[in-house]
């Protein structure tokens, strides 16, 4: 995989497929996580005499123009954290676009609006896509992977604009990738995977792929309900997927005959409702009550958890303990990043929920090895996949 080392962008026109998605409320960019990790890349090309072009896409206007989904705010705090103005164009590819890309000057900066504003971006269609692609291709003369949080899109700025012109992997993807073939390749044991989130069925594939690789497997959140149920336990009225039941007892099943040691919560905090002012009590996992439901691993869990975690040698962790949105149910969330961070281990935050955890609990960042910027990218890597991003790069 080529990197910016191998590209000559003095002067040049460069596009930079970025990940720009973060969470908006209004125009308040609430975790600016992702535009941070872009930056580095960015500023480099910048600093290079490069005229850069940033593409990135924001939430799932599904190819109409929506304003609330609009790149405008990311524009402003990018220009924050560089140091510099960032032009920005009110369309994609159309008279905005070219306008803008052909008044920069080397060393500055544009960015386009939400890539996703175009039916062509993530079209199932390849002519579709690929008209596209030679459009936003046509603003530029060189390309920089650097989104890794949409690499396993085959979408026209991650897959078909690297096949046009020449191209390049950016830092941050250069990166994950270093952190990612270190967990699957040869990781320094023990080697622990802990999983939350709500839905078993987001992770069928990498609890399949990490159960040949791992010395142990911690499972919280709203997932863990399904395993607790395949056990035949009572869970009450708490996130269940029954349709993944036989699966999930297959999953059982094979740790135990791998050697896998498989955690589940001991005990939860059981609320009579899914909300932040809940009254709720600590239950053991095996009995929670019919008319209540699970939003957080109960304290013995958590101490649990924290042993299970304290002689490892490697850790990833993708998925929250439970609603740490909610006050209340932040504990055990709080007590695995925690955990981490006092193991010492070889530490990997895999994305999404758990990266945006991080920053909303105010955990210290640099108390972990890594944090990937993308949640789903990292477990379909992972689970073993060719992700379209990452093999047009190494084209």
């Amino acid at each position: 995989m080529r990197t910016l080392d191998d590209l000559d962008v003095k002067g040049r026109r460069v596009l930079v497929r970025a990940d720009l998605n973060v969470p908006l409320d209004g125009e308040t960019i609430t975790d600016d996580g992702r535009i941070r990790a872009s930056v580095p890349t960015i500023k480099a090309l910048a600093g290079r005499g490069a005229r850069v072009v940033v593409c990135a896409h924001l939430g799932r206007p599904k190819g109409q123009v929506n304003p609330k989904y609009s790149l405008r705010p990311v524009a402003v705090r990018l220009g924050e954290l560089l140091g510099q103005d960032v032009a920005f164009a009110t369309d994609v590819v159309g008279d905005s676009a070219r306008a803008t890309v052909e008044a920069l000057q080397d060393g500055q900066v544009a960015l386009l609006e939400n890539l996703r504003f175009e039916p062509g971006e993530d079209s199932k269609d390849d002519a579709a896509r690929g008209a596209f692609a030679e459009q936003l291709a046509g603003l530029a003369e060189l390309y920089v992977g650097d989104g890794f949080g949409a690499v396993h899109r085959k979408h026209a700025s991650v897959y078909d604009v690297p096949k046009i012109l020449p191209h390049a992997a950016g830092g941050l993807i250069v990166a994950e990738v270093e952190v990612l073939r270190k967990l699957t390749e040869q990781p320094e044991r023990p080697y622990v995977v802990v999983l939350g989130g709500a839905k078993v069925s987001d992770k069928l594939g990498v609890i399949a792929n990490l159960l040949t690789k791992v010395d142990r497997l911690l499972i919280g959140g709203g997932m863990a309900y399904t395993f607790l149920k395949a056990q035949g336990h009572e869970v009450g009225r708490s996130l269940l997927q029954e349709d993944q039941l036989d699966q999930v007892r297959g999953f059982l099943s094979e740790a135990a005959e791998r050697g896998v040691e498989l955690v589940l919560p001991v005990d939860v905090l059981a609320a009579t409702e899914f909300a932040a002012d809940a009254e709720h009590e600590t239950v053991e996992a095996t009995a929670i009550p019919a008319d209540r439901e699970g939003l957080d691993i109960g304290p013995k869990t958590r101490e649990l958890f924290a042993a299970k975690l304290a002689d490892a040698k490697t850790v990833f962790w993708n998925g929250p303990m439970g609603v740490f949105e909610f006050d209340a149910f932040s504990g055990g969330t709080r007590a695995v990043a925690e955990a981490l961070i006092a193991s010492g281990a070889f530490t990997v935050v895999g994305g999404g929920d758990s990266a945006a955890a991080v920053r909303g609990l105010g955990l210290p960042e640099d108390g972990f090895s890594h944090i990937s910027t993308g949640g789903g990218a990292s477990l379909e890597y992972l689970e073993g996949k060719t992700l379209p991003g990452l093999a047009a790069l190494e084209e």
